[in-house]
């Protein structure tokens, strides 16, 4: 019998270049980055925040196949104003490589995901998403999260604005 070799754990510093890698990746497709991004310096801002996050709750979760990060999400208190910080948790960031989806990765990290906001004593988890992910809000979705009705946009320095949608469920 072949098993396969997928896991989920919290990131450790050393993860830094693979988170780089496939956020990297995934921006070019998303947002048609410039490819020639700086990797290094993107994975160097990651070992940094993985060496020094801002407090206990807040966490980054790796998706592997094998020793490889094939995707990664980051978890902690929910920041919005209307928002409990000490039972609101937040899912802040979920991207998977796009060359490795409908593999089970997002399935893992996900509950992966809701499993340590739970045991991080929240109650209940948001994330924002883009307006236009509908494949994202679909997988979401079918795993038990809802529009909770609250709507944001992001502006960047060029001007270019992101609309964003916030999806919620409860962590019992």
């Amino acid at each position: 019998m072949v098993v396969a070799d997928v896991s989920v754990r919290v990131a450790w510093p050393a993860d830094a270049p693979g988170i780089a890698a496939v956020q990297l990746r995934a921006w070019q497709l998303r947002y048609d980055a410039d490819p020639a991004l700086d990797g290094d310096t993107l994975a160097a801002a990651w070992r940094q925040s993985l060496s020094r996050p801002p407090e206990a709750r807040h966490r980054a979760l790796v998706a592997l196949a094998g020793d490889q990060v094939v995707g990664f999400a980051l978890t902690g208190p929910n920041t919005d104003p209307d928002a409990d910080p000490a039972t609101d948790g937040e899912m802040a960031e979920f991207t998977i490589g796009p060359d490795v989806t409908r593999a089970g990765h997002g399935s893992r990290l996900l509950q992966a995901c809701a499993d340590t906001l739970q045991a991080d004593g929240f109650t209940r988890a948001v994330c924002w998403i883009e307006a236009t992910d509908d494949v994202l809000r679909a997988f979401l979705t079918s795993a038990g999260w809802d529009a909770d009705g609250a709507s944001r946009e992001l502006a960047d320095e060029a001007g270019t604005t992101l609309k964003q949608v916030r999806l919620h469920t409860a962590l019992a």
